[in-house]
């Protein structure tokens, strides 16, 4: 199996040399470690990220026997560019992606509408998207007698008051589109508050976050991904967090194990609910696993008697396909890490 992480940020004007020159790299890697020419001109084909994408991505790329397997995007780019032929994929690098991001709401309103986007967990492309647009025609400024100013301004509160309330309604249904764990808020100060209050009333599923950057031109949006990526990797990090502290309290109360040798026997047995990892698996030990019994892990291939399908990869990767066999949920192990060897698992219980 050929597994690829590459960063194909487009960020630069030189974004497309940098990332052929990524790729013929990990190409020739892939070559020295004996990829079948079938497989490398497959991955020939896919290669270079979504070019619509702006702003930081990666991607990983899978194939074996000549076929891709799998294409993915990625939120963020990988730490480096990989490349590896082993018996089975490497995905932690992709799982890892997938688990720092969240389903979430994107919400930009000003005095003339709103862009809704609702997106699931780890899609750059949303699920939901409505943009509204309130009439306008009491908004703008007119010259008028102090009468006449008042009446406007009354009538433009109450378009504001109308079009948020719109507004609000739409980001309730996106929320409950994509089971929202975030939804974050932006745009006009005077429109936000207002939206702000039709929340307090009837709060959209997902906790509501509010963010600077808007929707008027591309310095905006730019702020708005920007802010919308920090606001979505600190949701991300306090429940990360909180997966450690109960890694903390079960390991007191014997209801969680650390290290690789306990925790492959939790996994071979079906007694882990989470399998958690750390992200940096270089120089991890390798581990033998059968095609014959996938969950069943060793350090020794004896211990899988006269059985063909003996293989070994490293201890990260037959950790998580077993995980995944088992039925285990995952998650990324944070620092510190360092107290169990970067693996731990929780059990049920």
């Amino acid at each position: 199996m050929a597994s690829v992480h590459l960063d194909t940020t487009r960020s630069s004007h030189d974004a497309d040399k940098r990332i052929e020159l990524g790729w013929r790299s990990a190409r020739g890697s892939l070559a020295e470690q004996g990829a079948d020419e079938e497989d490398l001109r497959v991955l020939d084909s896919v290669v270079g990220g979504v070019a619509e994408v702006p702003g930081p991505q990666g991607e990983a790329l899978f194939a074996s026997a000549g076929r891709l397997l799998g294409a993915f995007t990625l939120a963020e780019p990988p730490a480096a560019d990989s490349a590896r032929l082993l018996p089975v994929a490497d995905p932690l690098g992709l799982a890892i992606d997938r688990d720092h991001q969240l389903p979430h709401v994107v919400v930009v309103v000003d005095r003339e509408g709103a862009d809704v986007e609702a997106y699931p967990a780890a899609a750059h492309e949303p699920s939901f998207q409505r943009t509204f647009h309130g009439s306008t025609l009491h908004i703008t400024r007119v010259k008028a007698g102090a009468e006449a100013q008042a009446s406007f301004h009354r009538r433009s509160v109450n378009l504001w008051t109308d079009n948020t309330e719109q507004v609000a309604q739409d980001v309730r249904e996106a929320a409950a589109h994509v089971e929202a764990a975030v939804v974050l808020v932006a745009g006009d100060p005077k429109a936000v508050g207002l939206l702000r209050d039709h929340f307090a009333a009837r709060p959209p599923l997902g906790q509501l976050v509010y963010i600077g950057g808007g929707r008027t031109d591309a310095s905006a949006r730019e702020s708005l991904r920007a802010n919308a990526d920090a606001a979505i990797r600190e949701a991300m990090t306090v429940r990360h967090r909180s997966v450690l502290d109960a890694l903390e309290a079960d390991l007191a109360g014997g209801r969680a194990l650390q290290g690789i040798p306990a925790v492959k026997e939790a996994l071979a047995e079906g007694r882990a609910e989470v399998l958690l990892l750390a992200a940096h698996h270089t120089g991890t030990p390798a581990l033998y696993a059968s095609r014959r019994a996938p969950r069943a892990l060793g350090t020794d291939p004896a211990a899988f008697g006269e059985d063909p399908t003996v293989f070994s990869a490293p201890a990260a990767l037959l950790l998580l396909r077993s995980a995944v066999l088992g039925g285990a949920a995952f998650t990324e192990l944070l620092p510190p890490a360092d107290a169990t060897d970067g693996v731990a698992a929780l059990l049920r219980y």
